[in-house]
């Protein structure tokens, strides 16, 4: 995962959660979404993705979640 595209990345992502939503510990689903929003900070879309992830395992993330739906909203400005 670590030399991955970030489409390679989603597709993982994707395609491990629809088999199995909790097939991907947090931690290890952080780390692929933040992977793949360094290769591409401008997509709204992925940093949405990654915001909802991360609000899904309680409270811990949520002001980075807030931060990746401010920014995406401000891209799309």
């Amino acid at each position: 995962m670590t030399f991955a595209s970030a489409d390679e990345i989603r597709a993982m992502l994707r395609e491990v959660l629809a088999e199995d939503w909790m097939g991907l510990p947090p931690w290890a689903r952080n780390l692929a979404y933040r992977l793949a929003c360094l290769q591409r900070p401008d997509d709204p879309e992925l940093l949405r993705e990654a915001a909802a992830d991360l609000l899904c395992f309680g409270p811990d993330r949520d002001a980075e979640a807030e931060d990746l739906k401010r920014r995406a909203a401000e891209l799309e400005q």
